[in-house]
């Protein structure tokens, strides 16, 4: 273990103003306050908080980080108070250490979703002050290190897999690159020790076998720069094996086809020597094509900036080599940690840069998120995927995942420009909206007041907070829809009982019927969660809920009558699909027709048409049943599905095409479904606008010579 004094001079020597009495403080009481504590392994458990402390020391972090190190665990496993560091220490180090502690608590959850939560209160408390992280982070590491001491293998993975997803992602973001690969490393021996096995007995190998090879480069390189004229100083690291492990998986490639397991560092004094010493190199050898990036141009998220180029290299070894100034370097390996700064008269870091961003981001998703899991969800999206770097038209650099598309990009601007997003011209021409992005892609989003989000974008976009953005105002219509279906459903179901429906009714009801608000029953109405004759029964308990009448109402019957009542008929055109209601894909119903809407638990209303074989299924549930109407909007297009028998001969395909579209109708979907050597038999969903119309494509293609037959397909 480093010792106190050795702890207070390695602070000094690269903070001379620490507060040298606050460390010797928090190292005493943290030692007495932690006593004859062990740990797994058998050490002493201040042995565990001095580890974190002395790891933050190598991340030259202030005097508050490594006394919150210290205590840090002192309110969790010790009869120590909040209260009492507080007193002691000040409200700084209390409010850093009541941060670590409850994030150490949440980490007790093992099941999904308080893992998800957990992750959700990390960002929180990381926003509230970074050095919260990066305390966490040191906690994590050391952690890692000594896990091999617990004995419980499940623990041991849970551990492992909850670092590799969460903590070594956020090292990265972070820009603390040495920090992410001990992290990664020490995950991956856990979860896949025999790869890592392999991965480790093939660099030894590699070592013993290549002798002084990378000595050799790195003198050749430095020669090579000299005679330049340029001063460098070079380095050779070697990758992680969890880092080329996963390389080989995404690439679906062998060991031997890695082409970077070195990578040479070339560390020169300012950005004109980074250039100078990347057209040295290029000259001097082969450079492998696709393997050139300019991070210094376009520095990543998190503010790392270098330039990386692939080479054939001294000794005709394929290499890469990393070219950055000394600052860069830094930066590199210690990320917020090299440029830490203090807003003045805050104790709070400064979350201000392009660095800072993405944590910002994070917070948006979390707004708009439902709950933790589907927060998780959004946020690995976040940070696992590769960047593509793109512009708006005023120049300005966008960041995004790779595979987004406009839409993605949209809602990274504004979430309103998302909201309302009509199109995109990409490069200044119009592009469509699930078109993927690449780099250097200038984008251009146009909008429309009266846009809103569709269901269908949830399909193509990538990043979380365009998902959580799309879902949430689905969300809301969907709740918006089912509510007002629902209020019907009851007006009809009190008027049916013989009673009045009024809001202060139900409103008596809520807590037996288990809702906070009674837009929340209509809701639940709506879905078909509840029945209209459960809410009148819980309203009116003496009415005896009704059985299953043994005489059936004809369909017609049932129209008449409902149509009789006023304001019972539901609008059901100009719905978003898959929302409260939606058209039985049985019969297809269209406008002109008479239709029949269903109550189906958890579906809202399907529409059928009235003469519909499948509502005979239904007959013996009269509570089920709507009247509902079209409310016609000269803008909508319905489904109709046709059969179509059609000759097999060149041309006749053509015939078909044209003949719907001079019709003004649009095929859909088109499929085969039967092949001989005359004829064919084909499914066509065409959109029109109404019965008459479908009607008028049918008459049109029955007079097309090469069709032998035209039916509507029921069923």
């Amino acid at each position: 273990m480093i010792r106190q004094y050795e702890l207070v001079e390695r602070v000094k020597s690269y903070d001379p103003n620490a507060d040298e009495d606050l460390l010797n403080r928090a190292y005493v009481f943290s030692m007495k306050a932690h006593g004859s504590q062990a740990r797994a392994s058998g050490d002493p458990y201040f042995s565990h908080p001095l580890q974190v402390a002395e790891i933050l020391t190598r991340m030259k972090l202030d005097g508050a980080s490594i006394a919150t190190a210290l205590l840090h665990d002192t309110v969790e496993d010790t009869d120590t108070t909040l209260e009492q560091i507080e007193k002691l220490f000040g409200k700084e180090i209390a409010r850093l250490v009541d941060g670590v502690t409850k994030l150490s608590r949440l980490e007790l959850q093992s099941d999904q979703t308080k893992h998800a939560e957990n992750f959700r209160k990390l960002v929180l408390a990381m926003s509230a002050d970074i050095r919260v992280l990066l305390v966490k982070l040191a906690d994590r590491l050391h952690n890692m290190q000594t896990l091999h001491h617990i004995e419980d293998p499940e623990k041991r993975r849970r551990v492992a897999l909850e670092t590799l997803e969460i903590y070594a992602p956020l090292a990265e973001r972070m820009g603390i690159h040495h920090l992410k690969d001990d992290l990664e490393n020490l995950a991956f021996v856990e979860i896949y020790p025999d790869a890592d096995a392999s991965i480790t007995k093939r660099l030894t190998f590699l070592r013993e076998t290549g002798g002084g090879v990378v000595g050799r480069v790195i003198d050749e390189l430095k020669k090579v720069l000299l005679d330049a004229g340029i001063e460098a100083s070079v380095s050779g690291r070697e990758k992680s094996p969890y880092s080329m492990w996963r390389k080989m998986q995404r690439k679906n490639i062998a060991f031997e086809q890695l082409s970077d397991i070195m990578a040479f560092r070339i560390v020169v004094p300012d950005i004109g020597a980074c250039y100078q010493a990347l057209g040295v190199l290029h000259s001097k050898y082969s450079m492998v094509p696709g393997r050139f990036k300019d991070y210094i141009s376009t520095p990543k998220p998190n503010n790392y900036r270098s330039l990386h180029t692939g080479i054939i290299g001294p000794e005709r070894q394929r290499i890469e080599a990393q070219i950055r100034t000394p600052e860069m370097h830094d930066v590199a390996e210690y990320g917020v940690a090299a440029h830490w700064q203090y807003k003045q008269g805050s104790s709070g870091m400064a979350l201000e840069g392009r660095q800072y961003r993405w944590l910002r981001e994070l917070l948006d998703i979390l707004d708009h998120a439902a709950g933790p899991e589907e927060f998780l969800e959004h946020t690995k999206l976040e940070m696992f995927q590769d960047q593509v770097f793109c512009f708006t038209p005023k120049g300005e650099l966008v960041a995004l995942p790779r595979g987004a598309t406009p839409v993605d990009f949209a809602y990274n601007v504004h979430t309103q420009v998302g909201n309302r997003c009509v199109g995109a011209k990409i490069n200044g021409r119009l592009m469509p909206l699930r078109t993927q992005l690449a780099n250097g892609d200038q984008v251009e989003i146009v909008t429309s007041k009266t846009q809103t989000p569709s269901p269908t974008w949830e399909r193509f976009v990538v990043t979380g907070k365009a998902r959580a953005c799309i879902r949430r105002f689905i969300r809301t219509q969907q709740h918006e829809q089912y509510a007002e279906l629902g209020r019907s459903i009851l007006h009809k179901a009190f008027r049916q009982a013989g009673y009045d429906y009024t809001d202060k009714a139900i409103a008596g009801v809520l807590k037996k019927l288990k809702a906070a608000e009674v837009e929340d029953i209509h809701a639940a109405v709506g879905e078909g969660m509840l029945t209209g004759h459960e809410v009148v029964a819980a309203v009116y308990p003496a009415i005896r809920a009704p059985g299953r009448s043994p005489k059936v109402v004809s369909l017609e019957g049932r129209r008449l009558r409902a149509k009789k009542e006023r304001g019972l008929a539901v609008p059901i055109t100009g719905l978003i699909p898959g929302m409260a209601v939606h058209f039985a894909g049985c019969c297809h119903p269209l406008p002109g027709e008479r239709i029949v809407g269903i109550v189906s638990t958890g579906k809202g209303v399907t529409i059928h048409t009235i003469d519909c074989e499948t509502l005979d299924s239904f007959s013996d549930q009269p509570e089920r049943w709507l009247d509902v109407s079209w409310s016609i909007d000269d803008d909508q297009n319905y489904v109709g599905r046709l059969h179509v028998v059609i000759a097999n001969e060149p041309g006749s395909l053509g015939s078909l095409s044209t003949v719907i579209g001079r019709s003004e109708g649009n095929i859909s979907n088109l499929k085969i479904t039967n092949r001989s050597v005359d004829f064919f038999d084909i499914l066509i969903d065409v959109q029109v606008k109404d019965v008459r119309h479908l009607t008028n494509i049918i008459a049109a293609l029955r007079a097309t010579p090469v069709i032998n037959s035209v039916e509507r397909q029921r069923g």
